[in-house]
Order: C-alpha cells, then structure tokens, then sequence
C-alpha cells in the first residue's frame, strides 16, 4: 500500500482535488490517502471538504492575522516539514498555484518524494499578473514528477520550458468533475438558503467575485466605480456579490456598495451555494479562476476582470472575455448582456476545460507510476 499526501489550503483546491481523493479512496487497498489541510481558508476549505463527504487528517492551522507572503510561507514549511518527520510519504499531489501548492512540492522535494500537480502548465508569463500565483505554478513544475494539464494548450506551456513529455498528461480540469458530484437535492437545498435570505433568484441575476490580490488598490476602486453605474442602470436585476474576507477587499466593497438595494453582499459561499448562482446568473463578473472554468458549463457570459489569463482556452471559445479592471471595458460587455434577456445570451460552445473524466483519467496515471515501477 502506497501513502498519498494531499497537501491543499484553500476552497478551490478542495474542490478540484476532493473528485481524485474521492476517486483514490475507492481502492484502499492500494492507497492510503493522507488529507492535509494547511487552512490558508480556514473555514472555507473545512466547509468544502464536508460538503464532498471528506475531513482532513491533518490540520495545520498555518494563518495569522495580516501574515506577510514570506511568513506564510515559513509557517507552512515548517508545519510540513513535521508531516513528513510523521509520515512515510510515497508521494505527494497538490493543485493549481497557492503558497500552499509551492511549499507542499518545495518540501516533499527536499524529501526526495515524487509531486504529482494538479492543474498544471498554467501560464500568463507574467509574474505579477497573478501575483504571486505565476511565480508559484512555474516553480511547482520544475519539482514535479507528474503534470496532469487540464489542455493541450497547457501541455505545449510545459513542452516550451524543457518538460519531458512522459511527465505531462493531459486530462481535462477536475473541477468538471467537481460540478457533476451535485445532486437535485443539493441544488434545492441552495434554493432554499437564498430563499430564506430574502433573494429571489430570477433571469436578472448578476453574479460579482473580487479578491485577487493585483486587484487591491486603485483598481478595485475602478471596478467599483463600474458595478456602481451598473447598479442604478439596471436596478431592476439583482447583483450578488460573495464578499471575500480580506479586509482589503471587504471593506471598500461594503463602504461603495451596501446602500444599494438591488445589491446584496454577502458571507463566502459554500460551494454548492455558489454554483447554484452561476447556474442561474445571466452575467458573471469575476477576478477567480475556477469559475472562469465552471462558467461555460452552464452557457453563462463571464467577464474576467483581469489583465492577464492563464485560462486563455476560455476567451478562444468565445465563452469569456477579459476586460481587466478597464471602467470602460467592464460597462460596454456588460451592456451587452444586461441589454438583452438572458435567453438571448446563452453561451452555445461546449466547455473546453474538461468532460468529468478527470479523476478517472488521474487515478489510471498514479496507478502506473506508483504501482509499475514508473510509467
């Protein structure tokens, strides 16, 4: 029996790894899946972990108030460091371009212990456009054994920086697999909790996600400025906005927006919740990466309010489109869609991120390499 490590920190990690943790479990003879939870999102990564049925073994409870990206990055080190002076690591898998992802693939390097890395061959070639995520996936890749790219787009990322082709695989993205995992009742059950929090969830719901750190600042400020005029334009439609908790973040959002009526700011979002609304949005607005990925399943038109993207695939689809915090550029695409009925703007072209296959094709991989004696 091999020990697996998973090493994530945050809810997107949960998501896209919880359908390969769950797909590994299914065969405990072969794998002890080891769930470390380094809680850079304390309650956000829990709460996500027990919606996919899962609990950590391990939690490292590694944040502290206004940490510096060096002190994060020591604390979590150093908290695995003693995982593996506890635990006889055969390998150790991790996902996408956290602090978390760079010190899980660092410390099981210095440990001579195989990485295995989720998302990968993601590239804006940009180092602080996302920072500091760009930095952290390319240093992620030098160390790891196995790249599972979610497209070939990413595989020739891989290929352009000297990355042997036996070590890259491409698989689709997990997250597909993550959407699939919800059933009917799930989704009533999300009905239900905005439902009870007053929100009638119609076809004139817009749904809103800022938090990326290259976001702070001045260009929040110009991403405000827009959703403001977007909120009296179009008062008749409804504009969610999960609130991150960075105070950065949450305070300008709360000071500019909370008078509105047609605005409603609201906790972080356990995932079910979330897709619900992007389920049923006509528009979506948004800085994050995984819903640039989850969007297209369901047709929605998605503003990535980005200056760089990494997920390149999207906007070649024509399922999304990068508008950066560009006042200008967010009011005119916006227009476009909030102009029309959401019927008319329903996204046609398939999801080129991935069928749900993923985990499947993931598990097959690590079979190979861990029980073959290499692939």
């Amino acid at each position: 029996m091999k020990n697996i490590l998973f090493v994530f920190g945050t809810r997107p990690e949960v998501i896209k790894l919880a359908p390969v943790m769950i797909e590994l479990k299914k065969y405990p003879d072969k794998y002890n899946v080891i769930i470390c939870n380094t809680e850079q999102q304390k309650e956000l990564s829990n709460q996500t972990l027990a919606y996919f049925g899962l609990k950590a073994d391990l939690n490292l409870d590694c944040m502290r108030p206004n940490q510096s990206l060096l002190e994060v990055q020591t604390r979590i080190l150093t908290a695995l460091d003693k995982v593996f002076d506890n635990y006889n690591v055969d390998a150790t898998v991790v996902q996408g371009d956290t602090m978390t992802v760079l010190c899980g693939a660092l410390a099981s390097f210095y440990r001579k212990v195989p990485v295995y890395h989720v998302e990968a061959g993601l590239r804006s070639y940009d180092i602080y456009e996302p920072f500091p995520e760009e930095v952290m996936r390319q240093m992620t890749t030098r160390v790891a054994e196995l790249n599972f790219a979610p497209t070939e787009k990413n595989r020739q990322a891989l290929l352009k920086e000297n990355i042997s082709d036996k070590k890259i695989f491409v698989v689709g993205n997990t997250v597909i697999d993550a959407l699939f995992c919800l059933s009917d009742a799930t989704l009533n059950s999300a009905e239900k909790y905005f439902t009870d929090l007053g929100i009638n969830i119609n076809e004139k719901l817009v749904l809103i996600t800022a938090h990326r750190r290259e976001n702070h600042g001045e260009r929040i400020d110009r991403i405000l400025d827009a959703i403001e005029f977007l909120l009296k334009k179009y008062n008749d439609h409804t504009f969610i906005i999960p609130v991150h908790p960075n105070p950065n973040v949450k305070d300008k959002i709360h000071g500019r927006l909370e008078k509105y009526e047609n605005v409603k700011l609201l906790k972080p979002l356990d995932y079910p919740y979330l897709v619900y609304l992007m389920k049923n949005a006509k528009l979506i607005l948004t800085d994050s990466g995984g819903i640039q990925e989850e969007a297209p399943s369901f047709g929605c038109p998605t503003l990535v309010m980005r200056y760089e993207t990494e997920r390149q695939e999207g906007i070649d689809a024509g399922v999304s489109v990068l508008v950066g915090a560009d006042y200008d550029k967010i009011i005119s695409y916006s227009e476009a869609v909030l102009s029309k009925t959401k019927k008319e703007t329903r996204l046609k072209a398939q999801n080129p991120y991935g069928d749900g296959t993923s985990a499947q094709k993931i598990s097959k991989i690590i079979e190979k390499h861990l029980l073959n004696d290499n692939i």
